[in-house]
């Protein structure tokens, strides 16, 4: 995957918009989001996301820094969360995925503490 096409990927989740997320992967892809469990095929991806959404205002990535090793992406970011009440809080995330030759993500994992969005 591209840097390009790395910042079109965090463009369309910043949008809150799971269906453009969902147009990144494959039929079957795998997501493991943070302490979830995961969720497996694209709709299901496309549901438990927009289900996430829901539960925030909004969230915009900064890409701190990435890299590429053959099909594999690794994103270093900090992601500012707006909270429905109001507030916003940023924490590091690190995402990596895998992107066979196809182009569609089948693998996508996301490392980060969601916690400090939830508390009170």
């Amino acid at each position: 995957m591209s840097e390009d096409r790395t910042r079109r990927l965090f463009a369309a989740v910043d949008t809150k918009d799971a269906a453009a997320f969902g147009a990144f992967l494959a039929e079957d892809a795998r997501l493991a989001f943070g302490n979830a469990e995961p969720l497996i095929g694209r709709d299901a991806i496309v549901a438990g996301i927009g289900a996430f959404f829901a539960t925030i205002d909004g969230l915009r990535h900064r890409i701190v820094n990435q890299w590429y090793a053959g099909a594999d992406t690794v994103a270093e970011t900090e992601v500012t969360y707006q909270r429905l009440d109001g507030k916003s809080i940023t924490v590091p995330a690190v995402s990596i995925w895998r992107t066979p030759a196809d182009g569609l993500i089948d693998d996508y994992r996301i490392f980060v503490d969601l916690a400090p969005v939830y508390a009170r």
